[in-house]
């Protein structure tokens, strides 16, 4: 079956009708039934395929008694659903991305990640996790457990159903984050994913100096009835970045890295030997 375009930004916006919609106690055939709608265009809605107008959107939310805050983030949300990319910034709070990033990953069947300067999201442990939460300005001490409970609850994604690889530069592995004992917690951790037959990971080592992962780390994520998308890390917005061209640019940067990086037996010897 062909693929069908859907944005990243269309598919969260679905994911916020569709619980508006389970807020209510209805199904969306009733939900149809009140619009006077036919019941496929409320399951395009919740898909992110679009097919409506703002002020359909805004009927159906307000049908759904749905809260003023959330309402202006949905209608906020729809207005971007045709662009393929997405600039999510940061508020006060769990930020919008991890929560973004997260949904996709669950759609997704192949998951690549460039890690230039830490442990990669889905591999850090909770005390690694917290350590690099705490020492960012962004967010604040109230939220602090918010948002590590967030980052955490992305390694539910691990199933044989997925296929994960994971480049690492050398270095985020040498930076001391919480300090020894949790560095040596933290590699004894990746160690122990290796063991997983659909988790590949590849070191770059320090030695080759320049690499073809110098413009930051990010995700790419592919999936089976979806166009791939790459979310770049960048220290306030999340950026999904979702045109050919630009993936394209992404997928030359992963062949850079395959060509340079240590093998699977190569790169479990270091980490290996890091923690020794």
């Amino acid at each position: 079956m062909p693929k069908r375009f859907s944005s990243v930004v269309g598919r969260s916006f679905g994911d916020g009708v569709r619980d508006a919609i389970q807020s209510t106690g209805m199904t969306q055939r009733r939900i149809a039934e009140l619009l006077d709608w036919e019941e496929a265009k409320v399951s395009d809605l919740v898909k992110g395929k679009g097919g409506v107008t703002e002020v359909e959107v805004a009927t159906l939310l307000g049908l759904c008694r749905t809260e003023a805050g959330e309402l202006r983030r949905l209608l906020a949300l729809f207005k971007e659903t045709r662009e393929k990319g997405f600039l999510q910034f940061y508020e006060a709070g769990l930020p919008g991305q991890i929560c973004t990033l997260a949904e996709q990953e669950r759609l997704a069947t192949k998951i690549f990640v460039w890690s230039a300067t830490l442990v990669p999201g889905l591999l850090q442990i909770d005390p690694y996790i917290r350590a690099v939460v705490a020492a960012t300005p962004l967010v604040k001490p109230d939220y602090l457990d918010e948002v590590v409970a967030a980052k955490a609850g992305r390694r539910s994604v691990f199933h044989r159903s997925r296929e994960f690889t994971f480049y690492i530069h050398e270095q985020a592995l040498r930076l001391p984050v919480g300090g020894p004992a949790v560095m040596r917690e933290q590699l004894r951790h990746l160690l122990a994913m290796l063991v997983r037959p659909y988790v590949t990971m590849r070191v770059v080592p320090t030695r080759i100096g320049a690499h073809g992962g110098l413009g930051g780390s990010f995700t790419q994520l592919r999936y089976e009835k979806h166009e791939p998308a790459v979310f770049a890390e960048t220290a306030d917005p999340g950026l999904v970045v979702e045109d050919k061209g630009s993936v394209a640019a992404y997928d030359l940067v992963l062949a850079q890295l395959s060509r340079e990086a240590l093998d699977e037996v190569e790169s479990r010897e270091l980490i290996a030997d890091l923690l020794a």
